[in-house]
């Protein structure tokens, strides 16, 4: 009878720990297909695109008007080797790219080393290739180099060492264009490839320069005090317009509070670099210059207007106004956010992504939208169930990435009326991915202590245990805003993957889109006593945390926690401040320390007689630190990180190991030699994901593969 009991017991809770019926392993969730880097010839129906299947990246091409995919790279191996900065000649019959690298970087490694994820003893370097847009020959490398730009006449430029150098499109003949004393990048052939412009960057200040190729001295735009960039030529080529924010200097910034920091659009002639501002933003925090998607999305529409985003009513917008200056008409009215934007090829409209739409949760989504650039109502693209994003201009309609619930980002392409939408062929899912057993996770809401809306997605799959562990996901950024679905970075729709997952071997899962995130106003991506000057967000944390509890099917004893970068940083702050909440955390690469960051990132003012609030935001930033509550820390962590991290140093993790081995805090660690933030290599995912699900399941009671 005993034995009987206890083989009945051991049943039950194994049956209450294991996964539903059919549920899929890790490799089987990571073979999602994923396509990135979407781009359009100016002047021919051709479109390409990155594909990544488990590690392998290949780029991909389709032509109008039946836009059938084809593969014009055959890389074959998870090496870690980016494939970014696709760029099409005009005519569309030269593409080129870039094959290594760390585009998401903040800071660049010591001697200038790109990635080598592998280990490989043969050092990466970012190369430029030219692909056969047939795919039956090799790309042709040009040689080392970054962000390629092919004029009209069929003329190659691109930046090597801050510097402005061209060859053939052979590859031979690579040399420096100019000489610059400044570090050079956001290059801008004029419409009929004769002239190139340029941002000089002089650290305290930059220019915009234009290039005759030898004819003339370089011709600064308008020289002045202040932070040029965003260059963009007018179709007939006689001007440009550019943005201008003020250059460091005066006396020190207020660091822990929001203060404005104003912008301008300026054009100028291409021929005398004389100039006229067109705009100027208000004083105000609203005022600011953007900080979401591409900034300030400036471009020249038709009937000699300029288009651009902004946060004027809160929400970041698109606007415009005359080229000759005037007051800027709004485009996009509305409580929602615009984000992707591309002008149609004759100027006359914008495409953009927006996070509205017709149904609830909307707001945690994207669409595309067709604006005229004078105003008007907008028209839909594209709706639910779907997510959308990345529009680019077609001649007739536009080409986007899309993805639902259950199906991974692809291509897809749509008339410029909304209708005769339609998923490029040839791009399946493995025969074993397993997307047709996700759930739809749930639109939520809840409120933080100090009155914050908080909006979360809720991954809870039917059946199992009465109560079962769960687990919050915090994301990083944090300018990032978690979906109700796959998500234009890569690094979040792994994230996504992972939660399907974790939902469907057992645990409630929570994704929360905390303040300082993007998608709800400029005021919730700018609240005051943020991360270093208060960690008010953690308030959002917790009362995610106070929302899981109170479901009917969490066990309130078994609630962890997860999260990269930022999300690392909350991860750790949770288990640092509330260990008898949080009873278990995986922190990917997070922030530990402020004030050694701040040290390390942020000037020094010890050369200033001035030295504004620095003494006092080193105290808050401390106390807003992990690091400072490590006297409560007793639950386990494990930490993951890659030594070769450029947004997040791994010294973070090395001080915070030191100092929880002196309490006698249990924590397991992997660490990834030579590799990035963002891990590279397919490889490497999986490593980081077996270790977390292990170390959950030991520790929460989860199940495993």
């Amino acid at each position: 009878m005993t034995c009987k009991l206890l083989i009945g017991t051991a049943l039950a809770l194994l049956a209450a720990a294991s996964p539903s019926r059919g549920a899929f392993t890790i490799a089987q969730v990571h073979a999602y297909p994923y396509s990135a880097e979407l781009i359009a010839a100016a002047k021919a129906d051709r479109i390409a695109w990155v594909r990544t299947l488990r590690g392998v990246r290949n780029i991909w091409v389709a032509d109008g008007p039946g836009f059938v995919p084809r593969a014009v790279t055959q890389y074959t191996q998870d090496d870690g080797q980016e494939l970014t900065s696709l760029a099409f000649s005009p005519d569309g019959r030269t593409l080129m790219f870039v094959r290594g690298g760390d585009h998401d970087a903040n800071w660049p490694a010591k001697g200038g080393l790109d990635p080598d994820p592998g280990s490989s003893p043969v050092e990466a370097k970012a190369t430029i290739f030219a692909a056969d847009l047939t795919g039956a020959k090799p790309p042709v490398k040009i040689g080392e180099g970054d962000a390629p730009a092919l004029s009209a006449t069929g003329q190659l430029a691109y930046v090597k060492a801050h510097a402005v150098w061209t060859a053939g499109l052979d590859g031979t003949k690579p040399h420096r264009m100019f000489f610059d004393r400044g570090q050079d990048g956001a290059l801008a052939w004029s419409p009929d490839g004769t002239r190139l412009a340029f941002v000089s960057n002089r650290e305290d200040h930059s220019f915009i320069g234009v290039y005759a190729f030898q004819t003339a001295p370089l011709l600064w735009l308008a020289p002045s005090t202040g932070f040029d960039a965003d260059a963009v030529w007018s179709p007939d080529g006689t001007r440009i317009a550019f943005t201008r924010r003020p250059g460091d200097g005066g006396p020190p910034e207020p660091l822990l509070v929001n203060i404005p920091h104003p912008w301008s659009i300026w054009t100028a002639d291409a021929a005398t670099g004389t100039a006229r501002r067109a705009w100027a933003s208000p004083h105000t925090l609203h005022g600011s210059y953007p900080e979401t998607a591409g900034g300030a999305n400036l471009h020249w529409a038709g009937g000699d207007r300029l288009t651009f985003t902004a946060d004027l009513d809160n929400w970041p917008h698109l606007y415009a106004v005359a080229a000759t200056g005037g007051e800027p008409r709004l485009l996009t009215p509305g409580n929602f956010m615009v984000e992707h934007v591309a002008p149609t090829r004759d100027g006359e409209a914008i495409l953009y992504s927006a996070n509205t739409g017709t149904l609830p949760g909307d707001d945690d989504r994207r669409h595309i939208f067709r604006v005229s650039a004078t105003g008007g109502a907008s028209i839909a693209l594209t709706g639910n169930p779907t997510t959308n994003w990345s529009p680019v201009p077609l001649a007739q309609g536009a080409a986007f990435v899309g993805a639902a619930v259950f199906r991974p980002p692809l291509v897809e392409i749509v008339g410029e009326d909304g209708k005769g939408g339609r998923t490029l062929a040839g791009q399946d899912s493995p025969a074993d991915f397993p997307g047709k057993q996700f759930i739809a996770p749930r639109p939520v809401t809840f409120r933080s202590e100090d009155g914050f809306t908080i909006h979360a997605q809720l991954f809870a799959t039917p059946g199992g245990a009465a109560r079962k562990p769960a687990l919050i996901f915090v994301h990083g950024g944090p300018p990032r805003q978690m979906l109700l679905g796959w998500h234009y970075m890569d690094y979040y729709s792994h994230a996504y993957a992972m939660n399907q997952y974790l939902a469907a071997h057992g645990y409630v899962v929570l994704a929360v889109n905390y303040r300082l995130g993007v998608g709800y106003g400029h005021d919730f991506h700018h609240p005051d006593n943020w991360g270093p000057t208060g960690a008010a967000e953690y308030k959002d944390v917790l009362a995610a945390a106070r929302f899981l509890q109170a479901q009917s099917n969490v066990d309130p004893a078994r609630l962890g926690i997860w999260g990269g970068s930022y999300g690392g940083y909350l991860t750790a702050l949770a288990l640092a401040r509330n260990s008898d909440i949080f009873k278990a955390g995986v922190d990917l690469h997070g922030v530990h320390d402020w004030s050694r960051s701040l040290a390390e990132e942020v000037p020094s003012m010890a050369n200033r007689f001035e030295q504004g609030d620095r003494a006092k935001l080193n105290e808050t930033a401390f106390a807003s630190s992990p690091v400072a509550d490590i006297a409560r820390w007793t639950s386990p962590v494990l930490f993951i990180h890659g030594d070769d991290d450029r947004n997040v140093r791994f010294n973070q993790t090395i001080d915070l190991a030191r100092r929880l081995d002196a309490k006698g805090v249990p924590y397991e660690e992997l660490v990834m030699p030579d590799e990035i933030h963002g891990f590279l290599r397919e490889a490497d995912w999986l490593k980081a994901d077996r270790a977390m699900v292990d170390f959950l399941s030991r520790k929460l009671g989860g199940a495993n593969d």
